[in-house]
């Protein structure tokens, strides 16, 4: 099958009639026409039966479907990064990262940036680590932020900072004169706990966090981002291992947070492609992002609301 071919296998496919796939392509029925029966008799056997008046796939052409739907996804992806090159000769700061870090961390790096900068495009996006690696590979990124450790031969690693975990309670958990010392890990083993799935980073280093208990605490639910964590301890759902930047947004009052003990610190890193050297834009981007992440917090020093009131047994034993 040619290139063409497969075009016109996969118009079929989503629009089950021949005048649909001619549209897609941009050619006439006709034309369409001729495409199939050509593929068809160099192939030796049909790909499609009509079946009222609608193009159905025959056990042959199920048979290709997959790997012919494989290459379409790698031509759109060829498409997308010649795009994307074309882009990226502007002066354009492409950043994508983790959801927490697209939130509370990466605008501000933005806002700090030198006078010369603030006219130049700015696309920032959020993604799991996994695909914001795919979007710097195709270019669609320039810079990817993300607490998880990567490894691919086509990028390079740049690690900028930490930030400390921090186990997040609603309002009034712990008494105030808790607030002031870091928890033991081991004590979360009888707490109800909202667990981070292991497709975000922070979900996989808190997975191995709880790995260390014995017994392991008991999860009750499980969520994709720090930040539906948060919203869920600030219902009254739980508790929950977050980084210092979902811990400290305290800005609805109903969270409270304190260090763990032993102390354990996520590694933020900057990924960028291998190859290229970063352009003055992205440079001066990098550099603001460190003086933005939270000052390393000491017990002594974790803020002490005089407003604290501490939950009741009865409300304890309602969230347990």
């Amino acid at each position: 099958m040619r290139l063409r071919h497969i075009e016109l296998f996969s118009a079929i496919l989503q629009t089950r009639t021949l005048t649909g796939a001619a549209q897609l392509l941009n050619i006439s029925q006709p034309a369409a026409t001729k495409l199939l029966q050509q593929v068809e008799r160099q192939l030796g056997f049909p790909l499609f039966i009509r079946v009222h008046g609608r193009l159905q796939l025959t056990e042959e052409g199920h048979a290709l479907k997959e790997r012919t739907e494989k290459i379409s996804d790698d031509l759109r992806d060829l498409q997308r990064l010649s795009a994307n090159l074309r882009q990226s000769s502007q002066q354009l700061l492409r950043v994508v990262g983790t959801f927490t870090l697209a939130s509370a961390l990466i605008p501000r790096a933005i806002a700090a940036m030198p006078p010369a900068f603030r006219e130049a495009s700015i696309e920032l996006s959020a993604h799991h680590s996994r695909e914001m690696l795919s979007w710097v590979l195709l270019h669609e990124a320039d810079i990817g932020l993300t607490l998880h450790e990567m490894a691919h031969p086509g990028i390079r690693q740049q690690l900028i900072g930490a930030v400390q975990l921090m186990v997040i309670a609603p309002r009034g958990w712990w008494a105030p004169e808790e607030m002031s010392r870091p928890l033991p890990l081991a004590e979360l083993s009888e707490m109800p706990i909202i667990g981070i799935a292991t497709s975000d980073s922070l979900g996989r280093v808190v997975r191995g966090q709880f790995e260390r208990i014995d017994p392991q605490p008991r999860i009750r639910t499980w969520v994709h981002t720090p930040k539906i964590a948060r919203a869920l301890v600030a219902s009254r759902q739980g508790l929950a291992l977050v980084d210092a930047f979902t811990a400290l947004d305290n800005n609805d009052g109903e969270v409270d947070a304190r260090l763990v003990s032993p102390e354990f610190e996520l590694p933020l890193y900057a990924v960028m492609r291998k190859e290229d050297t970063p352009t003055a834009i992205q440079r001066a981007f990098l550099t603001q992002i460190a003086p933005q992440l939270p000052t390393r917090i000491h017990v002594a020093a974790m803020p002490q609301d005089p407003q604290h009131t501490e939950l009741s047994t009865g409300e304890r034993r309602a969230i347990e």
